[in-house]
């Protein structure tokens, strides 16, 4: 049976305003993930995600680049442990 888990990670750089949400949405869910993204005050994107282990692992890698518009400069996440909080991905407005 796959490992599931859940992370919450925040995205720097050029990362508002640039569709990463609508980015991060349609990767997650084409892997199958739920979870929420929304835009910070300070500029940043937060996401929090679960699901199984290697599709979360993926969305990161993902994160990393960005949507084509985007430039990041960091991904800060933290491991959890799967606490079925979501049932679909969304995003936060």
């Amino acid at each position: 049976m796959p490992q599931k888990a859940s992370f919450h990670a925040v995205v720097s750089g050029r990362v508002q305003g640039v569709f990463f949400r609508m980015f991060v949405h349609r990767e997650a869910t084409a892997l199958k993930v739920c979870g929420t993204v929304r835009n910070l005050p300070d500029g940043r994107v937060e996401v929090r995600a679960e699901g199984e282990r290697s599709s979360l692992e993926a969305l990161l890698e993902r994160l990393r680049k960005g949507p084509p518009r985007a430039q990041v400069t960091g991904v800060e996440a933290d491991w959890d442990e799967f606490m079925h909080e979501f049932d679909r991905f969304d995003i936060e407005y």
